[in-house]
C-alpha cells in the first residue's frame, strides 16, 4: 500500500479515536475500559504475530524496551488523556495531542543524532501557533478545565518519550510482536489501578460501549498503532510524529460529527498554519534520507 494512504488512514483512526473513546466511556469508567481494550487488543495481536512475524528473535533489551514504550505509550499516555476526556472534549484532547512534534523535535538532535533544519523549525513553529490559536479559544471561552489541560499535557509528554525510545532502542520483533507487548504491559499494569480506584458497578453493558470497545481494539489499538509505529521506522521521529498536527482539524471534525461538540470560529483560523506546519516539516525529510531512521540502539 502506498505510504501516503497509509499516512492518511493512520491520521483518520488516530484522530477518531478520541471521539470513539469519549462515547464508550459514557458506559464505563476510564481506566477499566482502557485496560480491557489494551488486554484484548494484545492477546489478539500475539495471534497475529504468530501468523505473520512468525516466531521473531528477540533479545531481553527488546523485550524490556518494548515493556518500557508500552507503559509509556499505553498506561500513561492514554490513561491519563482518557480520564481526562471524562470531562473535557474529544476535540481539544486531540489538539493539545498534536504538540507532540514539538516536544519530539527538541529532544530527537540530543537524544537521536536528528538534524533540524530550519524549514523544519519554521514548520514546528508554524503548527504551534496554530495549536495556540486553538487553545486560546477553548480556555478563554472556558469550554475546557485547567486540570484536564495538565492531564493531557502530562500524556502527551509520555506519548513523546514513548517515541523517542522506540527510535533510540529500536526494539526488534515485527510491528505485530512489538505492538502486541506494549498493549499487554500498559493493560495489565492498569488491571489492579483500575480495580483499586474504580467500581465495576459502574460499567453499563450498552450497545455504544461493546461497539465503542470494539472500534478502539480492532481500528485503533492494532490498526493505528501497528501503522504508528509502521511510519516510526520509514521515516525519522520527527517527520513522523508530525502527523499529529493533522489531529486538531480531523479531532474537531470527528468531535463535531460524532458528539455534537461545538467549534468555536478561532479554531478554525488555528488549522492554516497547522496545515502549513506540517508541510515545511515533513517535506525535507521526503527529500534526504536522516541517518537517525536506522540509528542503532546504545548498549
Amino acid at each position: 500500500m502506498p505510504l501516503p494512504l497509509l499516512v492518511a488512514v493512520f491520521c483518520v483512526l488516530w484522530s477518531s479515536a478520541f471521539a470513539g473513546a469519549k462515547m464508550a466511556l459514557a458506559d464505563c469508567p476510564p481506566l477499566t475500559l482502557l485496560a480491557t481494550r489494551l488486554v484484548l487488543a494484545g492477546i489478539i495481536m500475539l495471534a497475529l504475530a504468530w501468523l505473520v512475524d512468525g516466531r521473531p528473535k528477540m533479545r531481553r533489551r527488546d523485550v524490556a524496551a518494548l515493556i518500557f514504550i508500552g507503559l509509556l505509550n499505553n498506561a500513561v499516555y492514554l490513561g491519563l488523556n482518557w480520564t481526562a476526556l471524562t470531562f473535557t472534549s474529544s476535540a481539544y484532547t486531540a489538539v493539545l495531542t498534536s504538540c507532540l512534534p514539538l516536544v519530539v523535535a527538541l529532544f530527537a538532535g540530543p537524544v537521536l543524532g536528528e538534524r533540524m533544519t530550519g524549514l523544519k523549525w519554521a514548520g514546528i513553529a508554524l503548527g504551534l501557533v496554530g495549536v495556540v490559536i486553538v487553545l486560546r479559544s477553548r480556555l478563554a471561552g472556558a469550554h475546557e478545565t485547567l486540570t484536564g489541560t495538565m492531564l493531557i499535557a502530562c500524556g502527551m509528554l509520555a506519548l513523546s518519550a514513548g517515541t523517542l525510545a522506540f527510535k533510540y532502542f529500536a526494539p526488534r520483533g515485527g510491528v505485530w510482536t512489538g505492538n502486541a507487548i506494549q498493549c499487554l504491559s500498559g493493560g495489565l499494569i492498569l488491571v489492579p489501578i483500575a480495580l483499586a480506584t474504580e467500581s465495576l458497578g459502574d460499567i453499563r453493558f450498552t450497545a455504544n460501549l461493546f461497539g465503542g470497545l470494539a472500534f478502539l481494539v480492532v481500528a485503533v489499538s492494532i490498526g493505528g498503532y501497528g501503522l504508528w509505529f509502521y511510519l516510526l521506522t520509514r521515516s525519522s521521529a520527527t517527520a513522523a510524529s508530525s502527523l499529529h498536527f493533522l489531529m486538531p482539524p480531523l479531532g474537531l471534525l470527528f468531535g463535531w460529527l460524532l458528539l455534537n461538540e461545538a467549534v468555536p470560529p478561532l479554531d478554525f483560523l488555528g488549522i492554516a498554519p497547522i496545515a502549513l506546519g506540517i508541510w515545511l516539516v515533513t517535506r525535507p525529510a521526503r527529500a534526504t534520507a536522516e541517518p537517525a531512521t536506522t540509528q542503532p540502539a546504545s548498549t
